[in-house]
């Protein structure tokens, strides 16, 4: 390695550093902005918590219903099941906090004008749209997830050690980046197609099916949760994974994999998508 090469190395992970430093810190300013909003309206934030838990205690009373009328659901018990549903949720809930912005980008960003704002700033507008609002009582999804893992855990007798909890980390992220990627993705069709609502509101409920085993679903919509929308690819492989249980195929080595081909393709499309915005207007 030549010492020009090696110099210009340097310059580039610096570069890199500072950049990430940078981001970091915008973060810690949107989120501390955000929090003092929600310190002045406590009411408004409590009530919003509230709401949220009632519909992901709603949802998981469904799974409990349900196998009071079965025993099993194609060979799954309720306690895997419900490490299944667990395990979804905490990917889910990651990144319902930042997914606020995406739900609402044809009707705020592109009808009222907003993104005229966002392009001014010297900084990654797909960055300023995710992080300049919050949705703090989502966290509420992780901990339900949490308390659904050490529920079905202790009535397996799963044994939780460093190199699962680090698993765990591992894929939760994996699972919100294929979820963040896939949503920016259809949030970029209102760069070409300008609605109010979009069209991620359809596709938002067929999260609902990666919480299930794959194995009940017929080949075709395995199919699609895997490669085409793969909800089911984020939330049930790693699920089978941490529990030990082999299927065929396994596909829990991909996850990172369509992760990051996921990731990479949403950074694309947004990128060519705001190339192509026009403004409003006056």
């Amino acid at each position: 390695m030549t010492t020009a090469t090696f110099t210009a190395e340097k310059h580039g992970l610096a570069a890199v550093g500072a950049a990430v430093q940078r981001h970091s810190m915008l973060l810690f300013d949107y989120f501390t902005q955000y929090a003092k909003v929600q310190f002045g309206y406590r009411a408004d934030f409590f009530i919003s918590l509230a709401t949220s838990f009632a519909a992901t205690c709603f949802q998981l009373g469904f799974v409990i219903v349900l196998f009071q009328k079965i025993p099993q659901l194609a060979g799954w018990r309720f306690p895997e099941v419900l490490f299944l549903y667990g395990f979804s949720l905490i990917p889910y809930g990651l990144f319902n906090v930042i997914s606020l912005n995406l739900y609402n980008f044809g009707n705020n960003y592109i009808i009222e004008g907003k993104f005229d704002r966002v392009l001014l700033r010297p900084v990654s507008s797909l960055f300023q749209v995710l992080f300049e609002t919050f949705r703090i009582e989502s966290l509420q999804e992780v901990a339900t997830g949490v308390y659904c893992l050490w529920w079905a855990s202790r009535r397996l007798g799963l044994v939780w050690t460093p190199g699962k909890f680090a698993m765990l980390l591992f894929f939760g992220i994996c699972a919100a980046t294929i979820y963040m990627s896939i949503f920016v993705m259809l949030t970029t069709v209102s760069f070409r197609f300008e609605d109010r609502i979009g069209v991620s509101p359809p596709v938002w409920n067929v999260i609902a099916f990666g919480r299930y085993p794959l194995t009940i679903y017929n080949g075709t919509v395995q199919f699609v949760l895997c490669w085409v929308i793969p909800f089911g690819l984020a939330s049930f492989y790693p699920s089978v994974r941490l529990l030990g249980r082999t299927v065929t195929p396994e596909y829990a080595r991909l996850v990172p994999v369509v992760a990051a081909v996921f990731l990479t393709a949403a950074i694309t499309l947004w990128t060519l998508g705001s190339r192509h915005y026009t403004s409003t207007g006056s």
